[in-house]
């Protein structure tokens, strides 16, 4: 039976951090709060646990799923370069709102970076969230907990028993805020592309990109 715990959005416990993490670490999942919406968390760079959060989602293979990080640190052995507006672009929206997409390091799995071999990567803004991938010490999923194709749920009650029951620990924050997912951006390319919008506005992007534009073109 899985196990679901109650933790302070605002003030992760410790304890509770660290029984999730071990969990992961194991090769387990975990459904945990993230900024608006519940997500499934397992190790990104271990194929078993990835090919798990798959089929618990019942996402097709040629979907890839974005990770969640949790410092710069942990980006670089994930990604072959970071172009030169990357950085201004991170720290203007890190963390939260934008999943940026990368051009993939060699030897990820497959299920991170699809047919165009790259990955979308995200520092997320919630304090559980952070917590869990700081404990962990590599990068999680960051694919939301719901079967694919459904909606996404802002509260653990939300979430389909076919696929909570299915996990191994649920980190229950209470309700969230809801709204959409992370807006997926991609810098690999000048000027860089908004793949999918969500949560950052894309106004609040293209003002950013403003002010790079001149750096972009070099």
């Amino acid at each position: 039976m899985t196990s679901r715990i109650e933790i302070s959005a605002d003030h992760p416990a410790e304890d509770i951090i660290r029984r999730a993490a071990q969990i992961i670490q194991c090769g387990g999942t975990v459904i945990f709060p993230t900024r608006g919406l519940y997500g499934i968390g397992a190790d990104a760079l271990a194929p078993a646990a990835l090919k798990r959060v798959f089929e618990i989602k019942k996402r097709p293979a040629h979907k890839p799923i974005l990770v969640l990080v949790a410092d710069m640190e942990m980006i670089m052995p994930l990604v072959r370069s970071i172009p030169p507006w990357g950085q201004p672009l991170m720290r203007a929206f890190w963390p939260g709102k934008v999943t940026f997409l990368f051009e993939a390091a060699q030897g990820l799995p497959a299920g991170l970076t699809g047919r165009d071999g790259k990955v979308g990567i995200r520092l997320p803004s919630h304090p559980v969230a952070r917590a869990l991938v700081g404990a962990v010490g590599r990068p999680l999923t960051a694919t939301s907990a719901n079967r694919s194709g459904a909606p996404a749920a802002a509260a653990v009650e939300r979430i389909p028993s076919l696929l909570s029951t299915k996990v191994d620990l649920i980190l229950d924050a209470g309700r969230l805020a809801g709204g959409p997912g992370s807006t997926v951006l991609d810098i690999t390319v000048w000027p860089p592309a908004v793949l999918r919008p969500g949560a950052a506005p894309v106004d609040a992007i293209q003002r950013a990109l403003d002010r790079l534009r001149p750096q972009g073109r070099h």
